[in-house]
């Protein structure tokens, strides 16, 4: 008889919304890894200071592994942090079905992946292409958001970002392309 077997662990990639934003709610990437670990996750690594941790976890719903981490992220930091969770195969199909293939890209060009929390219904026609042209929504799916933003004006350009919000709500959370690459880069 087997005690105790290792359990199986899944990669998961953690989107934290909102922290390290112009001096605003300060998250120190090693007391965020200290965090994750102590929930007993394995393997955990954190990417950029805008909030990216990866790790591996047993199998669980993501709901449960986000209420799970956003409680200890609330006691550990004194404020609520919202959390979207993708598994890395989520994330390895995403870059696989290449959404933003086509895309001609310049040193003026971003390109965005925004996480949903949950479905939701937006009016707008996709694809989305704002008044001048400069930023476009290239794919919706149940769980996410794909655009690209030329940038003309940073702070007009941020304004059409606060599209996503409207459309899509406040429970969600965006990231370049490029931040997405090194995640699965970080997992090899």
């Amino acid at each position: 008889m087997k005690t105790n077997p290792e359990k199986k662990q899944i990669a998961y990639a953690a989107f934290l919304r909102g922290i390290n934003v112009g001096g605003h709610r300060s998250v120190r990437m090693d007391e965020l890894k200290k965090a994750f670990e102590s929930l007993g996750f394995k393997d955990v690594k954190t990417l950029l200071a805008s909030g990216n941790v990866v790790f591996q976890a047993p199998p669980m719903s993501a709901s449960v592994l986000t209420k799970q981490i956003e409680e200890k992220l609330k006691k550990t930091f004194g404020f609520e942090i919202a959390v979207l969770v993708r598994t890395i195969r989520e994330l390895q199909r995403l870059d696989k079905a290449n959404p933003i293939g086509g895309i001609r890209v310049t040193p003026q060009t971003r390109l965005f992946v925004t996480f949903l929390s949950e479905k939701q219904e937006s009016g707008l026609k996709i694809p989305y292409v704002s008044p001048g042209g400069n930023f476009k929504i290239l794919r919706v799916s149940n769980s996410e958001v794909c655009s690209v933003l030329t940038i003309t004006n940073l702070r007009r350009g941020m304004q059409f970002m606060a599209i996503l919000d409207k459309e899509f709500g406040r429970m969600i959370t965006t990231r370049s392309w490029s931040t997405i690459t090194r995640i699965l880069n970080a997992v090899k």
